[in-house]
């Protein structure tokens, strides 16, 4: 490791040090009020962001939206990812005896009682929508603490810094690498999961194609690389899939909610099972589109053969090709 690059990294987990010292001092509306202004300040200066998060948008709507409706659903998008962050950095502020005051959840009684009942294990899964930092944490602070992958940082004293945040309420954080084991052993003995469904994952690991925002000229829908994990734990761990979401409201505080389970039938391949979930997602993207993190590359491969565009970072290959005619092994 180069010096700059030693110094990057000190520099960076200084930065957030801060931050973790500094948000939990601030009042629930202050920081709703600082994370819209730094998102705004963000969207202006984050030009090749703010290029994806358009493209995207443009992809996905067509012409459902102007220009001007575009430019504020990406202005929309990063002050909540704003947000989202600056909440899990003020997690530490967050106690079992007060997180009821910040955090009102929906729908979780009953799946803490399938659990408690030794009935079986289930996976919260969700995309890169709303406060989902703090659906995570309003789980476990519910006794339903549940086994996340994350993604480790390339900076890997930020990734101790962010595993100890979202492991407040008693999830439990496992890398990437035998996340596949681990996760089954958990459903498997009746506990719970949770888990990113919309991750851009490239055709030669574990994942899948899915089928996104369908076009209302041509019919064709956008193709995103995710991964299948969840479904594994559906199909071989016996795990019920429960699409949850968060959306931070202006007074500091978040509406969390579990959703009805996503069917899953005998026979399904992996494939139709992350499908199934995403289109159990989608409609809450299209309802409230500027909480959705449009700054991020869904579509990062493009079919050779199509009938509409996709965004300018896309790019064809191989391996995606082939994933599409053979689809993952069931």
């Amino acid at each position: 490791m180069t010096r700059w690059k030693q110094l990057r990294y000190r520099l960076e987990e200084a930065g957030c040090k801060l931050l973790a010292f500094v948000v939990p001092k601030l009042s629930r509306k202050t920081c709703a009020r600082l994370a819209r202004a730094i998102g705004a300040i963000a969207y202006k200066l984050d030009a090749r962001g703010r290029a994806i998060a358009l493209a995207n948008i443009e992809c996905a709507f067509g012409d459902e939206f102007s220009m001007e409706r575009r430019h504020e659903i990406a202005l929309g998008s990063y002050r909540n990812f704003a947000r989202t962050m600056l909440d899990l950095f003020w997690a530490p502020g967050l106690t079992p005896e007060n997180f009821r005051k910040w955090i009102h959840v929906d729908g979780i009684d009953p799946l803490r009682e399938r659990i408690e009942s030794g009935g079986g294990g289930l996976v919260f899964v969700c995309g890169h929508f709303g406060n989902w930092e703090w659906s995570n944490l309003a789980a476990g602070f519910l006794g339903v603490k549940p086994v996340t992958v994350a993604e480790n940082f390339k900076n890997p004293r930020l990734t101790a810094i962010f595993k100890a945040l979202r492991e407040r309420s008693g999830a439990t954080l496992i890398p990437q690498e035998n996340s596949v084991l681990r996760m089954l052993k958990a459903v498997k003995r009746g506990g719970p999961a949770s888990l990113v469904i919309d991750l851009t994952l490239p055709p030669s690991q574990a994942s899948t194609i899915i089928e996104t925002f369908r076009d209302p000229k041509t019919g064709e829908r956008l193709k995103m690389c995710v991964p299948f994990l969840h479904a594994v734990l559906a199909q071989r761990g016996g795990a019920i899939l429960v699409p949850a979401e968060a959306i931070s409201q202006p007074d500091g505080s978040c509406s969390a909610i579990a959703q009805a389970p996503v069917a899953v039938q005998p026979g399904d391949t992996l494939q139709q099972i992350a499908q199934r979930c995403w289109d159990a997602f989608e409609p809450t993207v299209r309802k409230h589109p500027e909480l959705y993190l449009w700054a991020y590359k869904h579509f990062r491969y493009r079919p050779r053969q199509r009938g509409r565009d996709y965004p300018f970072y896309s790019k064809e290959s191989g391996r995606f090709e082939a994933l599409l005619v053979s689809g993952p092994s069931r």
